[in-house]
């Protein structure tokens, strides 16, 4: 049986497990399913138990055909998980509802200043110091009894493992939890008392024990397979890159989100208004990010057919053109209505999925420029097989794009910083320069852009 380590990686969107050759890094298996949220108790919360009823048979499939000997875990951020005594001590709230803003007021006058945590205002519950300032107010007898708070991908590994962690890449990541500067839990965490709540710090990848017993047995699962610490997982993307690339450099990656971490750029660039952040990597740095949600945006906006570079020249021909935003869940533009300029009913489905293409492109120019992105740019995910995406993007940029042909970016970083998992990054190490399929006129482009930009400040 091939030795593997098998990686939960938990998206807003999706949830895969993965398993990959521990030797070589190769993808062996991959199995999906929709991740969603409950509209029942007291406010919208994560399917918690579905994705653990869900896991547990898939590593139970992978187990009669590989060794699995270490588990690891990724996830998307703004969510923690409450334990008391027992068990989960809340449902787990959805990190898009709203119900935590009905204490903004009060929430404001607790929460650090941005040039502390470099943790811009979010809505709803993307600021998870938010989150967890609702719960500590509306069920505070139930909050006074917690023993422990862990970051999502900590408590997968819990889970599995019994042995509870902390980990800075999710606790830095827009949280209003976290301090770079001081490299230490934010003014906030103290002022609540809320310290003591957090695990050990271990950093990713630290193995944290074996499997419990039972699951092995249960499962199928060698009992002494490793439970490592896991990580946020726009950070797990990065870890390629930071262990293979030296100098300034931009990582884009796409998923629900499109996150924009500029390796090299400054802090001071960062401004709260435009929703700029700093996330924490691997090693504890500040690493300058911007993001919106494209792929929810792409998905809403694109028609039911593919596209051709030929729909795209009619989209700029017509200066049909839509301004953000469509979604309200971050971005520079999420307190913008997103709307339609042009004939929009003139165009077809292939041509909604151009303009849908281009717009996105857009936006991550705008995004690009706002944090002073320099270096070669890497993009990877759901974006980096969209080639209309990528050849404007190409065409607006004074720089380099390189693609990723992975489509596991972030299950190979979270791999990656494990002890035994030290085979070759081949996005980092083995770039592969986007060459367009077919020219696009540059000037009229060109020209579309500032049309759109004019737009954009006249609205």
């Amino acid at each position: 049986m091939q030795n593997v380590i098998a990686v939960l990686d938990i998206g807003k969107t999706n949830v895969k497990l993965c398993a990959l050759d521990i030797r070589s890094g190769a993808l062996l298996a991959v199995r999906k399913k929709n991740n969603t949220v409950l509209n029942q108790g007291d406010y919208p919360q994560l399917d918690i138990e579905g994705i653990w009823q869900w896991y547990c048979e898939q590593l139970k499939h992978l187990s009669s055909h590989y060794l699995i000997s270490q588990l690891t875990f990724t996830t998307h951020g703004a969510t923690a998980v409450c334990l008391d005594e027992k068990d989960i001590a809340f449902a787990v709230p959805d990190y898009e509802a709203n119900q935590c803003e009905m204490l903004n007021e009060q929430y404001q006058s607790v929460r650090p200043h941005f040039t502390e945590t470099y943790s811009p205002a979010l809505k709803g519950g993307l600021n998870l110091a938010r989150q967890l300032f609702w719960l500590s107010k509306t069920y505070p007898e139930k909050f006074s009894t917690l023993q422990s708070i862990l970051m999502y991908p900590q408590f997968w590994a819990w889970k599995m493992s019994g042995v509870k962690a902390s980990e800075v890449t999710s606790l830095g990541c827009h949280t209003d939890l976290w301090a770079p500067a001081s490299n230490d839990y934010s003014s906030l965490v103290d002022r609540m008392s809320w310290r003591a709540l957090f695990p050990v710090m271990r950093p990713a990848g630290a193995v944290l024990g074996t499997i419990k017993p039972e699951l092995a047995a249960s499962l199928g699962l060698s009992d002494q397979c490793q439970v490592l610490n896991g990580l946020h997982d726009s950070n797990a993307s990065l870890v390629p890159y930071l262990q293979n690339l030296e100098g300034a450099f931009t990582v884009v990656s796409t998923g629900t989100w499109v996150v924009i971490a500029a390796i090299g750029a400054d802090l001071e660039n960062l401004n709260e208004r435009d929703d700029m952040l700093a996330n924490i990597n691997i090693y504890g740095e500040a690493v300058p990010c911007i993001r919106f949600m494209g792929g929810r945006e792409w998905e809403l906006l694109r028609g039911d057919e593919s596209c051709s570079f030929d729909d795209l020249t009619s989209v700029i021909s017509l200066s049909t053109m839509l301004l953000p935003s469509f979604s309200d869940q971050g971005g520079p533009f999420a307190d913008r209505s997103g709307k339609a300029i042009g004939p929009l009913h003139q165009l077809n489905g292939p041509q909604h999925t151009a303009l849908a293409s281009l717009y996105c492109a857009l936006v991550s120019d705008y995004c690009l420029t706002l944090i002073n992105s320099q270096g070669p740019l890497y993009i990877e995910g759901s974006f980096a097989k969209n080639e209309i995406y990528l050849s404007v993007l190409q065409l607006l940029r004074n720089q380099p794009v390189i693609i990723s042909e992975d489509s596991t970016g972030t299950t190979q970083g979270a791999a990656l910083v494990s002890s035994q998992c030290k085979w070759p990054a081949n996005i980092a190490t083995q770039p592969v320069k986007h060459t367009p399929q077919k020219q696009i006129d540059k000037a009229a482009l060109l020209h579309y852009k500032q049309q759109w930009l004019n737009a954009l400040s006249a609205s």
